[in-house]
């Protein structure tokens, strides 16, 4: 049987670092050694949130698996995404995957296995918005210029405040990373240009502020 290996992580620096990536090469390819699969294709490696449902990679190892009656192959399910909307159209569109961390599951376990973990991701994030408001009731300074590293100079508020201001500037940066695609599209790409841009579409900063050079420059690091 042919197989076709794709592999994802976050972060640009977990790509060029390899980590995360040995970790699931391994596993896959463990599980087609011992079932006997002939990977036929150069591995496709995304980087990008598992957020996100347009993943070129993923479009093109779907294809190679297509065309050639190949199966998918990943390490885990959420490689793939944690979007139970977006692995049911996976399932719809009559590809064939497999997760290395759960090879005998079939599609009523993977459609499960992922509205479990949807259901996980937005848990956390409602955790860590009470955990911003009850720190800003107990009179926790929150929107310091500096974020979490001044909180912590400071020994203000405690884990749960901080790494609540870290989810929620991660979160607001996803929510802008179409808009910053759209004008890097219309050739608008530095930071002064799109800042420009930005405050003339009448969006703001995580802070309801108006965008600077500077901002932009932190909000492209975060999208990296």
């Amino acid at each position: 049987m042919k197989a076709v290996a794709y592999y994802r992580v976050s972060t640009e620096k977990q790509g060029k670092s390899g980590l995360g990536l040995e970790a699931q090469k391994e596993v896959v390819e463990s599980l087609c050694r011992d079932r006997g699969w002939e990977i036929i294709a150069p591995p496709f490696t995304e980087i990008e949130s598992g957020k996100r449902a347009d993943r070129p990679e993923l479009a093109k190892a779907l294809h190679r698996a297509k065309v050639t009656g190949a199966t998918l192959v990943v390490a885990k399910l959420d490689r793939l995404s944690r979007n139970v909307a977006f692995l049911a159209t996976l399932q719809d569109s009559g590809a064939k995957f497999i997760a290395a961390d759960m090879p005998e599951a079939n599609e009523l376990t993977v459609h499960i296995m992922a509205a479990v973990a949807q259901a996980e991701r937005k848990a956390i994030s409602r955790r860590t918005k009470d955990a911003l408001r009850a720190a800003k009731a107990r009179g926790v300074r929150l929107g310091n210029p500096n974020g979490a590293d001044a909180l912590r100079r400071a020994q203000k508020g405690n884990t749960a405040a901080i790494e609540s201001l870290k989810a929620d500037a991660q979160e607001r940066a996803e929510e802008l990373r179409s808009v910053i695609e759209d004008l890097n599209a219309k050739g608008i790409s530095s930071f002064t240009g799109l800042a420009k841009a930005m405050n003339e579409g009448g969006f703001v900063t995580p802070r309801g502020g108006k965008w600077h050079a500077s901002s932009v420059k932190n909000l492209l690091g975060r999208l990296a």
